[in-house]
């Protein structure tokens, strides 16, 4: 009895460890995004991150938001275009996002001079000097050297040109200046291309981080666009749209920078002569993939659901500046308002990662289009001007709107972009990232051009807006029709695969059924060889 008193007692109250101080959790909490990066870095490379973040973060968000204000501007004042046309060329100048499986094509089929970066290569180099400068193997050996900074040198030069031909010619014609903004945004999708093929095919090999490697794209880009947005409005006052399209050779230079730094892997030899080879293999492991159901069924959905979400955004434009009905907006405020709704953006981006990334696609992207339809009614209380006979000011609503608005849409954009990541088969990731980013680019620009088409119907233009609220009235309407396309969405866990094993066994598969050709028609020279 004396030993077994003198035993420790093993209870509950026992175990209890006293609650960790008030400072310690709090520098937990500060610190959890930090350690959140460090584990993306260790897991996925950190020159991975730092493309994201240069990428995503300064060149699309805080550039895309300083050209998206100064352009508003630069088609209103500069150019005096109506709201329907400036909703029309705002669609040609997105041309470029539509054809990125042209870029895709050439990061998976061709390495850049014998170097593949994160297993989706940046393929322009080598094309481009096989077919221009007609030295494949010289120039293999010169840049191979310089890990690839060819294609990346060219996305810089579009952009830097284009931008400083649009800020240093004041009466620009109209065909001329789309023309510029279509070459700038063929830069950015260019680098965007190449950083999506790394998130594809790195979600291919990290199942459990596909939704974190979204979430950081998704992050920089809020991050980005908001510092973008509460500068965009004091710079366009301050030196004029066509100032501001200076400043973005900035962003457009610092694309360069991720090609010399990101990760490579390197070939020793690739053979040129095999280039239609490997592009009909693209093509038929391409169209295999989209003729299964598990695949043509979401690209179906992601395309109708932006299309019917008609854009009439240049309307709303117009009518917060130029109505004499409406707040009469200045640069600074639009400016604001929009940094403030990129907020928006980034709890979106923040409630996905934290909240709401687990849950299956289908059931998600159900109520995300519920509150969109909702959300979509705030513009028509404004613009009937109810919001006042609430006795709530123009600028708080409309804060308000642009925030709900924002978080809702990355609500409904980052489950998407998962999807689209996990429909991406093994040894084309870039192609076919970069065809079902198309697909929904497709969708906003059919968006954007119905959409300008309804106003023109409508007779909204730069004096005339009496015709505004029926036009979001109608836009809302057609925000339902998703809902009843939502079958063609998996219900997977957004952590699992969803291709079909014969899908991601294809490549497998083709590359065993090449090399047992090869054999046989080794066997057969030899054959012959010993007859002689």
């Amino acid at each position: 009895m004396g030993e077994e008193e003198r035993l420790p007692v093993h209870s509950d109250e026992a175990r209890e460890l006293p609650p960790p101080p008030p400072g310690r959790e709090m520098r937990r909490i500060l610190y959890s995004p930090v350690d959140w990066l460090k584990m993306l870095a260790r897991e996925l490379h950190w020159s991975f991150v730092f493309g994201v973040v240069i990428v995503y973060g300064v060149s699309q968000g805080l550039g895309g938001a300083l050209a998206r204000v100064g352009t508003q501007f630069y088609m209103k004042d500069v150019q005096k275009v109506q709201p329907s046309e400036a909703q029309v060329y705002a669609g040609i100048t997105s041309l470029p996002w539509i054809i990125k499986p042209l870029w895709g094509i050439l990061t998976d089929v061709f390495p850049i001079s014998g170097c593949i970066v994160c297993g989706c290569d940046f393929g322009d180099c080598g094309v481009l000097c096989y077919f221009l400068f007609k030295m494949p193997r010289l120039l293999e050996i010169g840049f191979c050297n310089v890990q690839g900074w060819f294609p990346l040198f060219i996305s810089c030069a579009l952009g830097i040109v284009s931008m400083l031909f649009l800020s240093l010619h004041p009466a620009l014609h109209i065909v001329l200046a789309l023309l510029s903004l279509t070459a700038a945004s063929a830069s950015v999708a260019i680098a965007d291309v190449t950083v999506d093929a790394c998130v594809a095919q790195k979600s291919g090999l990290h199942h459990s981080l596909a939704a974190d490697m979204q979430s950081l794209c998704s992050l920089s880009s809020s991050i980005g666009a908001l510092v973008g947005f509460s500068l965009s409005g004091i710079f366009v006052h301050l030196i004029g749209p066509q100032g501001v399209y200076g400043l973005l050779t900035i962003p457009a230079g610092l694309v360069f920078v991720v090609g010399v730094l990101l990760k490579e892997q390197r070939i020793s030899s690739f053979a040129y002569e095999q280039i239609s080879q490997n592009l009909a293999n693209a093509g038929k492991a391409m169209w295999n993939t989209l003729k299964c159901p598990d695949v043509w069924r979401p690209c179906l959905y992601m395309y109708l659901s932006f299309s019917l979400g008609l854009n009439v955004s240049e309307g709303m434009f117009y009518w917060a500046t130029d109505s004499p009905a409406g707040p009469s907006f200045s640069k600074e405020i639009i400016g604001y308002i929009m940094a403030i709704g990129s907020v928006g953006s980034l709890l979106g981006a923040i409630l996905y990662q934290y909240g709401l990334k687990d849950y299956p696609f289908r059931d998600l992207l159900f109520w995300v289009q519920i509150l969109s339809c909702l959300s979509g009614m705030l513009d028509l209380v404004l613009v009937l001007r109810w919001n006042l006979k609430l006795s709530v000011p123009d600028f708080v609503f409309v804060v308000v709107d642009a925030s709900v608005s924002q978080m809702i849409g990355r609500l409904k954009w980052m489950p998407l972009l998962v999807l689209s990541s996990k429909l991406c088969p093994p040894g084309i990731e870039g192609t076919f990232f970069a065809l079902l980013m198309s697909i929904d680019n497709a969708g906003l620009l059919t968006s954007s051009w119905l959409g300008g088409i309804l106003l023109h119907v409508l007779n909204v233009t730069r004096t005339e807006f009496d015709n505004m609220w029926l036009a979001i009235l109608i836009r809302n309407m057609l925000r339902i029709a998703p809902l009843f396309l939502l079958f063609l969405v998996p219900r997977a866990d957004p952590n699992s695969s969803i291709l079909p094993d014969d899908v991601v066994n294809m490549k497998e598969a083709n590359e065993a059924r090449e090399e047992s050709e090869n054999v046989e028609l080794v066997a057969l020279v030899d054959r012959t060889d010993g007859g002689r």
